[in-house]
């Protein structure tokens, strides 16, 4: 019985050591978090009374991790036109983000291969700057990142513009891009100062075109120069050609609305195989890449140039006042003033996107969206441009290149517009209208050979 009693004896005052030592230290972890808890509000009170704070407009203020990382980016960095809104997005993101580093590659000048090649061996960035045709691809692979909650979170989603809704979001309702870029255009640009010297009219007919080519051929000036190592630019040219007489240009067969045997089609690859010939571009225009083109265009050696509306702000700052842009030339007077308020380029879901297999994906996400925003920044306040995807709170250092304020004049009165290269979505009919519209610039190489080459493409 005693034994009994010494036993119930011990349990109760172990019962009472551990309740007291329980007690103790929950009373110890109060005082500690409570200490520490005053111990921050005294550093931030001493941080926010000796040091400025800097003013920011990140993305998404409250989800931003602090873990230290280093992100790999795949993006362009090859012009001023995307070195300056790159460079000014790094410097933002140092101090939103001054735990992540950004480990740039340039995206090469290939239409999108290497970023393919990067998929298909499993070797993608964190973060890579993809088209169309890429996110469609990806989609199916699974390499790309469905992004409606970051761009919800980050509050990316609210500041897009109603005009780029069709920029943001994929055919299917989802998000895989940030974009930067608003709906962006197929520029015609001439040399007035050239024009000028040589009583060249602009242009307005396909007859006048071929008048001025000879002109131009006879004093060696190059008419147009074209960097044909990139097939987007040969497909545009064969676009503003088609749109002449079909409005929906090379969207229409695209999206399997027609066919290339058509009359419009057949039509715009004669007359480019008609401007080939004739001499409209340089004789390494296959092989010629773009800054080797820009430049015989801004130093005078040639009369025209292709390129997209970003190219203003670049060409004004070489030629001031003596460049310009162009309505596109038609088969006649006629069909050129209805053409004015139809254009080749357009726009479609593209921008920053991210790797779903990446180890820091959500971080990489939200770092995607933030330099997307800073971009559109930059685009307004260094680049003369207001046509951006996101509404953003900058206004431009300088006032917009005349050539842009001529071409915001316009912009309500466009009906039509088509699709850039990078936003088809046919992948077969993409690679063969880029390998096709090179080709045409070969003398040789027929309407015909085109036509049915294109046609193969869309029943493959």
């Amino acid at each position: 019985m005693k034994k009994v009693i010494a036993l119930c004896l011990s349990l109760t005052l172990c019962t009472t050591l551990l309740i007291g030592c329980s007690k103790q230290a929950e009373e110890t972890s109060t005082e500690t978090t409570a200490t520490a808890a005053d111990t921050t509000t005294e550093t931030t009170e001493a941080t926010e009374a000796t040091e400025p704070v800097e003013e920011t407009v990140a993305l998404g203020e409250g989800v931003l991790s602090e873990e230290e990382a280093t992100l790999r980016i795949y993006a362009q960095y090859s012009d001023d036109d995307t070195i300056i809104p790159y460079d000014y997005a790094v410097e933002q993101l140092a101090i939103a983000y001054p735990n992540v580093t950004l480990e740039l590659e340039v995206q090469a000048q290939d239409d999108g291969q290497k970023l393919m090649t990067y998929a298909a061996t499993g070797n993608l960035p964190d973060i890579y700057q993809v088209a169309l045709a890429q996110i469609e691809n990806f989609k199916e692979s699974g390499n790309i990142m469905v992004l409606n909650d970051v761009a919800k979170s980050t509050g990316f989603e609210d500041k897009v513009f109603d005009s780029a809704k069709n920029i943001l979001y994929n055919e299917d309702g989802n998000i895989y891009a940030f974009p930067y870029a608003g709906n962006e255009y197929v520029v015609w640009y001439y040399n007035k100062a050239i024009f000028d010297k040589y009583k060249v009219e602009v242009p307005t007919t396909y007859d006048e075109l071929l008048a001025a080519i000879e002109t131009f051929k006879s004093n060696d000036i190059v008419p147009m120069s074209i960097f044909g190592a990139e097939g987007w630019i040969t497909a545009a040219m064969y676009d503003v050609l088609a749109t002449r007489w079909d409005a929906d240009g090379i969207a229409k067969l695209d999206d399997g609305k027609g066919a290339p045997t058509e009359e419009a089609y057949v039509n715009a690859a004669e007359m480019m195989h008609t401007l080939v010939n004739a001499g409209m571009f340089q004789d390494s225009a296959t092989s010629t890449n773009y800054d080797q083109a820009s430049e015989m265009f801004l130093t005078g050696k040639s009369a025209m140039f292709l390129n997209g509306q970003w190219y203003m702000t670049d060409a004004t700052g070489i030629l001031g006042d003596d460049v310009d842009w162009m309505n596109y030339p038609s088969y006649d007077e006629e069909s050129y003033e209805s053409g004015k308020v139809v254009w080749s380029g357009g726009g479609a879901a593209a921008g920053y996107a991210v790797n779903p297999n990446s180890e820091k994906a959500q971080l990489a996400a939200e770092v995607a969206a933030f330099i997307s925003e800073k971009y559109c920044e930059a685009k307004v306040m260094y680049r003369g441009t207001p046509l951006v995807a996101l509404d953003v709170d900058a206004e431009p250092e300088t006032e917009f290149p005349p050539m842009m304020e001529k071409l915001q004049s316009v912009l309500p009165e466009i009906t039509s517009i088509t699709k850039f290269d990078w936003h088809l979505t046919n992948g077969t009919f993409k690679t063969t209208l880029e390998d096709q519209t090179k080709y045409m610039l070969v003398e040789d190489y027929t309407a015909e050979e085109f036509i049915t080459e294109l046609s193969n493409s869309l029943t493959q």
